[in-house]
């Protein structure tokens, strides 16, 4: 089984960030090294743990591996006000992240899950220097209406009127109905619980309603990638319940962008069948670096 501790043999480390620390793992390319490094960046209450599974395939490829947590996610400082876990303010924080890679010598290909994904996007916008992006499970806008969007309303509620270990329980309390989330390992469960409650209480505020505000961007997205000769793959499960494949295809037609449904997959390839993900990823980012 897949997950996020998943073993692998990524260093923790903290990279210089706007806001303080940024927690990362960081694992060195095995092999040729492509001169290239994958950043990866997780989505709305995820981590760099996320990305567990994908470390060491993709450093066998040749590739340095980098996933973060976002500011004021887990390990990583954030700033104070909640208006700046924006997607546009975040995306400023991760673009000097970006140079400061590039500055090492390195072409860099910018992954975001879900959130991160929007997150991913205001990089571009804030000129992050990258080879390729690269937008996972993530969407055009705005979380559409369904069943996760009803959570984060209620959770905001709880949050607000009761602090952020409520909300936990109480998300808790509805996933142990799961057999699925019965069946994980406690030493899993056990992180799931301390991410989200290291979290930043304003950070778990702001992105929270970040990804329910944030306008559709695509029109815009596509210019910057014309206009840079940057070249962009969008990939989702067949069962992603957050933005569903039809439109998650839809952006990347309007992105003039690759597109790959991944079977078996739903909202988080990365864990729920990443040799399927990398099957994907690896010959489209090696295409990217040899054009």
């Amino acid at each position: 089984m897949y997950s996020q501790i998943s073993p692998h043999r990524a260093t923790r480390i903290d990279l210089p960030g706007r806001y303080g620390p940024v927690a990362a793992l960081r694992a060195t390319p095995v092999g040729t090294d492509l001169g290239a490094t994958a950043l990866l960046v997780p989505g709305f209450t995820g981590s760099k743990e996320d990305f567990a599974p994908l470390v060491n395939p993709l450093s066998d490829s040749g590739l340095e591996v980098v996933a973060i947590d976002l500011p004021g996610q887990y390990e990583s400082a954030g700033p104070v006000a909640e208006s700046d876990y924006r997607p546009s303010v975040l995306g400023e924080a991760l673009a000097e992240l970006v140079a400061k890679l590039a500055a090492e010598g390195r072409r860099v290909l910018l992954l975001g899950h879900s959130f991160g994904g929007l997150v991913a996007r205001g990089a571009v916008f804030a000129g992050a220097p990258i080879a390729g992006l690269t937008l996972m499970s993530s969407g055009p806008g705005e979380l559409p209406v369904g069943e996760r969007r009803i959570a984060l309303d209620h959770a905001e509620v709880i949050m607000r009127e009761q602090g952020v270990e409520a909300a936990q329980r109480l998300a808790e309390q509805r996933s142990m109905l799961s057999p699925n989330w019965q069946a994980l390992p406690e030493r899993l469960r056990v992180l799931l619980r301390e991410r989200f409650l290291h979290s930043a209480p304003q950070s778990l505020l702001g992105m929270g309603a970040a990804i329910r505000l944030e306008p559709d961007l695509v029109a815009k997205l596509a210019r910057t990638l014309r206009t840079a000769q940057v070249p962009c793959l969008v990939v989702c499960g067949e069962a992603d319940d957050a933005w569903s494949p039809a439109g998650q295809r839809d952006m990347a037609e309007r992105l003039d962008a690759d597109f790959a449904v991944l079977a078996g997959a739903a909202h988080s390839p990365n864990t729920e069948t990443p040799e399927a993900l990398l099957t994907t990823l690896l010959p489209t980012w090696r295409a990217w670096l040899t054009s």
